[in-house]
């Protein structure tokens, strides 16, 4: 039986593509990962062949495509339970704060695209990105766990969807509450994101990253 296939983005530029290779990672499960350059001439036509959403990370299994990075995450953890924290609250305190991070953010998105060969080049922030930033570490402050390094004491699906966010902060040097770097330096550690980001650091991609994905 062949193995499911993820399709990715450039690793340097495709946060949403790093999520849901994080999760699969964790998990354990065997797959295969292919890469789909961005903004290149062929490149829409080339997701659109993978994804009927038009979106990368895209996961193709022996059963179906599934083309959202939360949806991919959702289908790993209906196979391994343990990359949600085990016990009902946090359990649905980490699917909330999954969620805000899907849906919202949108000015630290727009203004702090991610970019792994960026290291600590400060640029100013407009007020809208400024908030998000406050209501990100807010965030963090409100639902961290006391025990573990982790979001909810063990590393879960939350962690990797605050993955690329913690290295976006690190990218445009932007100063954190203590709490919050601590929790960026943990996540930016991790050995599965330093494959990620030493793999980014050698795709030859030079073009600026216009259109998120």
């Amino acid at each position: 039986m062949s193995l499911p296939v993820l399709y990715i983005g450039n690793r340097r530029f495709s946060s949403w593509s790093l999520r849901a290779w994080l999760v699969l990672q964790k998990s354990g499960i065997e797959f295969e990962t292919r890469l789909v350059p961005l903004n290149e001439g062929e490149t829409r036509s080339a997701i659109s062949e993978i994804s009927p959403g038009g979106t990368v990370p895209a996961l193709h299994t022996a059963d179906g495509v599934i083309w959202d990075s939360l949806a991919i995450c959702e289908w790993a953890a209906e196979r391994k339970p343990d990359l949600w924290p085990a016990q009902d609250m946090l359990r649905a305190r980490a699917r909330a704060a999954v969620s805000s991070m899907h849906a919202g953010f949108l000015s630290l998105r727009e203004h702090c695209p991610m970019d792994l060969c960026r290291e600590g080049v400060y640029k100013d922030l407009d007020d809208v990105t400024q908030m998000d930033i406050a209501v990100m570490q807010a965030l963090w402050h409100d639902v961290m766990t006391p025990a573990g390094e982790f979001m909810f004491g063990e590393w879960s699906i939350a962690d990797a969807f605050f993955t690329p966010v913690a290295s976006r902060f690190r990218s445009y040097a932007v100063e954190l509450h203590s709490e919050a770097q601590s929790y960026c330096d943990t996540l930016l550690s991790e050995k599965d994101y330093l494959d990620w980001h030493s793999k980014a650091q050698l795709e030859d991609y030079t073009n600026p990253y216009e259109n998120p994905l």
